[in-house]
C-alpha cells in the first residue's frame, strides 16, 4: 500500500537522523483517513500527507 510506503519512508528518515526507532512507530491509512474526496486532482493532493504526533 502507498501509504504505508509513504510511512516507512518517514520513519527510515527519522531513524536516520538518530531517532530511535523505540519511539517510532508508523502506519498506512490509505483510503481510510482521507481529508476530502479523491474524485478530483485537488483532493487526491491533499490526502497524498503524512502527519506527525508528538509524544512525550
Amino acid at each position: 500500500m502507498l501509504s504505508e510506503e509513504r510511512a516507512k519512508s518517514v520513519r527510515d528518515f527519522l531513524i536516520k537522523r538518530k531517532i530511535n526507532e523505540n519511539r517510532i512507530s508508523h502506519i498506512g491509512y490509505g483510503e481510510k483517513k482521507e481529508i476530502t474526496t479523491n474524485k478530483t486532482k485537488e483532493g487526491r493532493q491533499k490526502n497524498r500527507r503524512t502527519e506527525i504526533e508528538i509524544l512525550e
